[in-house]
């Protein structure tokens, strides 16, 4: 399938959950309503039009305009064919659906956007740090992030 078929394969099924996307761009991309994420996975996995078995990758992003997001890199091993999809939060409010039930390799990865973003995968089912302490404050990763002075009293060095 190319991204257009894709596209309007989504969009036949899940409507305004489809907010935008960019198909000439070098990875074509589409950007799903967060709180549609699960149901639009389950879809591009089970339909066999699509088919999509295999998130190659799953990264936090931090827009430096007071949104965050996660990059969903598919591919699928029979059709040979990928997508990107796209979910945007914002850091007040900054939910999306947790795909770890589709693809159990999202678990890790969403894992790292909680951590080092913020970013909160609403239904995941072991949502904690994974690289820094359970005590660490805030999210590395954001561009307003401050490095503290110190932690548990020793000096961080930078």
């Amino acid at each position: 399938m190319t991204a257009e078929e894709i596209l309007n394969s989504l969009k036949a099924k899940f409507g305004d959950a489809v907010v935008e996307s960019k198909l000439d761009a070098p990875q074509p991309w589409i950007v799903i309503n967060p709180a549609r994420m699960k149901d639009i996975a389950l879809f591009l996995r089970d339909d066999p039009a699509t088919q999509f078995d295999y998130m190659m990758c799953l990264s936090g992003v931090d827009y430096n305009n007071g949104k965050l997001g996660i990059v969903y890199h598919l591919f699928s091993m029979v059709h040979r064919h990928k997508i990107v999809l796209k979910a945007f939060c914002t850091k007040e409010q900054p939910h999306i659906q947790s795909v770890s039930s589709v693809w159990a390799t999202a678990n890790w990865h969403e894992r790292e956007a909680f951590d080092m973003y913020g970013i909160v995968l609403d239904e995941h089912p072991d949502l904690r740090r994974i690289l820094l302490p359970y005590d660490w404050e805030g999210h590395p990763l954001r561009k307003d992030y401050k490095v503290p002075e110190f932690y548990n009293g020793m000096k961080v060095p930078y």
